[in-house]
């Protein structure tokens, strides 16, 4: 009772490089009683070969699909584990060993705690620290918190759901790609609350291909994921401050996006970040 099943998700998607190191730290992990499931999601770089030779050492599961996308992936492999904990882990990321048995320590008497995440640090592809530790207290976050942005997120490296949240609000939605804030306003929504430990436990992988990177695709999820809770009394408010964050983010980058982002907000929501956009997109190169 005292030590749950923690079941581990590992969805890969064309993460050669990384997937080793994010599979070894699970292993690595000091809590004792993990189960792993890892799944290839359509690679077609040399990830199946790189789990296979790991999977014949450790024994994990490891099942090989074409590709269905993450939210799909997830629900499925939910659907197969075993654990009342469920921690979805990125194939580029890395846990500290001490993540898994931290977090199930800090759940096991916080049943209305539906998700607990930490801190992390940024390293690049080459596995080397950027920048400083991000973490910023611990903190609660409910619905209001999460959808009106009122204080630091939770690092999605380092998600640990209960798994009658995640039943409650009917897993992850295969229409949004961007998983995440979706689940996180859902589950919160739903009642329960994420607590965030001020303690770093895991390490994010900044590279060439972070989704984030993608602006349009994180546009489009995003507003998606809003307009989910249209009827929310805040949601133009929250509509239109991403809709100047994100043109200001990126004017440089992605000339094209920003300008449309911008056409989007009528006059009276025009502020100094939009401006400063508009700035960027006119002055810079």
């Amino acid at each position: 009772m005292n030590e749950p099943l923690v079941s581990v998700i590992i969805a890969s998607y064309n993460h050669g490089p990384y997937i080793e190191a994010s599979i070894a730290s699970v292993l690595a992990q000091t809590y004792p009683h993990i189960e792993l499931l890892v799944v290839d999601d359509g690679s077609s770089d040399d990830s199946v070969q790189r789990v296979r030779r790991l999977q014949a050492l450790h024994g994990f599961d490891f099942q090989v699909q074409a590709n269905q996308g993450l939210s799909r992936t997830l629900n499925a492999a939910i659907a197969r584990a075993r654990g009342g904990l469920i921690a979805p882990f990125g194939s580029d990321d890395v846990m500290l060993p001490g993540r898994i048995a931290a977090q199930v320590a800090y759940l096991a008497d916080k049943p209305d705690v539906g998700i607990c995440a930490c801190g992390i640090q940024e390293i690049d592809a080459q596995g080397a620290n950027r920048g400083q530790a991000q973490c910023h207290g611990n903190r609660r976050l409910d619905f209001e918190d999460v959808f009106l942005d009122r204080k630091k997120g939770a690092p999605a490296p380092t998600l640990l759901f209960r798994r009658e949240a995640l039943e409650r609000v009917g897993g992850f939605d295969p229409a949004i790609r961007l998983e995440d804030l979706l689940i996180e306003l859902r589950i919160t929504r739903a009642g329960y609350f994420i607590d965030v430990l001020d303690e770093v436990l895991a390490l994010y992988r900044v590279h060439g291909d972070n989704t984030y990177l993608n602006y349009r695709f994180m546009t489009q999820n995003i507003l998606q994921t809003y307009a989910q809770f249209a009827d929310h009394p805040a949601y133009e408010t929250v509509r239109l401050r991403f809709l100047r964050s994100m043109a200001l983010k990126c004017a440089r980058r992605d000339k094209a996006l920003a300008r449309e982002l911008l056409a989007k907000l009528p006059l009276q929501a025009w502020n100094s970040k939009a401006i400063r956009a508009l700035l960027r997109l006119k002055f810079s190169r």
